[in-house]
């Protein structure tokens, strides 16, 4: 399919082919999520849940992928869904207009192959990090504030966000610094190059590792955790 004819130097045919049985889950529909969830689609990922329980408004419009104009007051899974469609339509977007808590995160997060944390809060995350576990799903987060941004891959019994947070109730550091636009693409790319090496099992992963992003000096560090 010349849809995915760039793909082919990178992926094999069968890993190609693969991806459109896949269902990924993307938590947060914002700075991260859009580019994950368009990224995704891109890649020709079969099935993508995005959860928001969020419309746009004006402030969104410096950095957030999805969002318009004409999207203003809108529900963020739901444009999700609408963009997609004119990108990839043989993807298939489940949007949930919900917010993610200990009370319906099982019923969301079921059933999927990866798991990806769009967040923008930290007790949220723990929540996403804790259910995931419980049903034995990788988990790709990223984080991102002003000029920074992290990323690591958590898979079941490593619990590396409750090591890197603690019990914390916080906003993530986005609250205090803001975001420009670059900073949600870099990370946002990232995090879905975690997920496409989860799903056909090749490369290496940021696993038991953190990777820690100053765009300001231009540094990349992977600390070991």
């Amino acid at each position: 399919m010349k849809r995915y004819s760039r793909n082919m130097n990178m992926l094999t045919t069968e890993e190609n082919n693969s991806l459109s049985s896949f269902k990924v889950c993307v938590i947060g529909c914002g700075g991260l999520g859009g580019y994950i969830i368009e990224m995704l689609s891109r890649l020709g990922i079969g099935q993508i849940t995005a959860v928001d329980y969020d419309v746009f408004e004006e402030t969104n419009l410096n950095r957030q992928i999805l969002s318009s104009m004409s999207s203003l007051g809108k529900s963020k899974a739901i444009v999700a869904k609408e963009r997609i469609s004119n990108i990839n339509p043989l993807v298939k977007i489940d949007p949930i207009i919900e917010k993610l808590t200990e009370e319906n995160a099982v019923e969301i997060l079921k059933g999927h192959d990866v798991i990806v944390d769009a967040l923008d809060n930290v007790k949220t995350r723990l929540v996403v990090e804790k259910h995931a576990e419980k049903l034995n799903i990788p988990l790709v987060h990223g984080a991102i504030a002003g000029w920074y941004g992290q990323v690591t891959t958590v898979f079941p019994g490593e619990k590396t966000l409750s090591i890197l947070y603690g019990d914390k109730d916080t906003k993530g550091l986005e609250s205090e610094l803001g975001n420009p636009s670059f900073t949600p693409a870099l990370v946002a790319s990232i995090e879905v190059s975690e997920v496409l090496k989860i799903l056909i099992k090749r490369g290496a992963l940021l696993r038991k590792k953190l990777l820690m992003i100053n765009t300001l000096s231009q540094e990349y560090e992977v600390i070991e955790l």
